[in-house]
């Protein structure tokens, strides 16, 4: 099958572009696969981080064509036209933000144009965490020319049956992320980090209002008032960062909360979940967590909020603890469960089984499934 994927890509940096670079790899063992990628993802006055592009170097080596512009309407026939010469029989594009719709869906219709090309939408979100005006019109454009659909938890399932109940699509759990290079062991990830704690607890990801971080420090002033640990809040502010900095002092917790206030290169991913003792995700709403897959491809517990799709991918006293969001006493209560009970090898043996079922010919072989 020719497959073309339309999406973000290295040098470009974060979870979509390591996504498709996964799905690149895998559906190009038995299939022709070509990936159009941004040479103008976001304008600059639009982005809230500090850099769009990855600082190190690719760890799955791609084959990206850097030929979209998402702003760009003259842009978008030129590929439309460059996508429907290619003939391919199915496009796929990874959805998760209203903003590319337009881009996503004219590319999309132009290349369907006499064709017998059918596209895929693997779906993220339906509609935002954070929402915006005209979420719901550049969604239902987008979602016009798509033939089928991917949803990765029940959460966005039901998202998809409120909007397009008439959708065919296929439920797949998000697969593992194995683009981060081996496990360390604990002592080197913790020496090449400069950790000298012999507690540590991980927070890791964007840090947006809704990913719950308020909640997670306020867990920390209780927890350890019985316990000795340390957090560790790595990932880039798309928040107002002085707010939890100050949080943080006022609450007399800095010794005990380190801030790695920076993307992290792809190279540097594995020190921090191998220095790990388990992963913390405090969210508020959610509708699965790529997070999550992270930890699992290192063998590293979670302790999360059951909210969407976090709570059908931890299993609860064997993956990892599950407790109500907006809950900083029951958060603090789970860590203190997990060190006083010396969780760490059960749910970490947990989490290596589970991340069987989070295969990428899961993924794959469901889509070939759904367009057959």
């Amino acid at each position: 099958m020719r497959i073309l994927i339309l999406g973000t890509a290295y040098p470009h940096r974060g979870g979509i572009a390591h996504y498709n670079a996964l799905l690149y790899k895998h559906l190009s063992k038995n299939n022709e696969v070509r990936l159009i990628s941004f040479k103008r993802q976001y304008p600059k006055i639009f982005f809230p981080g500090k850099t769009q592009e990855e600082s190190g170097e690719a760890e799955i080596k791609v084959t990206a064509e850097p030929l979209m512009d998402s702003i760009n309407p003259l842009n978008w026939i030129k590929v439309g036209l460059v996508a429907r010469s290619w003939n391919a029989d199915l496009i796929i594009f990874k959805y998760w933000l209203p903003f590319f719709a337009p881009c996503f869906g004219v590319i999309t219709a132009i290349a369907k144009l006499f064709r017998n090309t059918k596209a895929l939408i693997v779906c993220d979100n339906v509609i935002p965490h954070e929402r915006r005006i005209g979420d719901k019109i550049f969604t239902r454009f987008a979602f016009s020319f798509a033939n089928y659909f991917i949803v990765q938890s029940d959460t966005v399932e039901n998202e998809l049956l409120d909007f397009k109940p008439n959708a065919v699509y296929k439920k797949i759990p998000h697969p593992v992320y194995e683009i981060f290079g081996e496990k360390l062991s604990k002592a080197e990830a913790k020496n090449e980090l400069k950790i000298k704690n012999e507690k540590v607890i991980l927070f890791f990801g964007y840090i947006r209002k809704y990913k719950g971080v308020h909640d997670l420090i306020d867990a920390m002033k209780i927890f350890c008032q019985s316990s000795d640990a340390h957090l560790l809040i790595v990932g880039e502010y798309y928040d107002d960062e002085n707010s939890y900095r100050e949080q943080v002092r006022k609450l007399n917790l800095s010794e005990k909360i380190s801030i790695v206030s920076d993307y992290v290169p792809s190279s540097e991913v594995a020190k921090y979940f191998s220095a790990c003792d388990v992963v913390v995700l405090p969210y508020i709403d959610a509708t699965q967590s790529g997070i999550i897959q992270i930890a699992y491809n290192f063998d590293k517990p979670v302790i999360a909020t059951s909210v969407g799709g976090l709570k059908e991918v931890i299993v609860d006293n064997y993956s990892g603890l599950l407790v109500p969001p907006n809950n900083p006493n029951e958060l603090a209560n789970a860590m203190k469960k997990f060190y006083d009970e010396n969780l760490e090898e059960k749910l970490s043996f947990g989490a290596s089984q589970e991340k069987i079922k989070y295969s990428w010919s899961a993924m794959t072989d469901g889509i070939l499934e759904l367009v057959k």
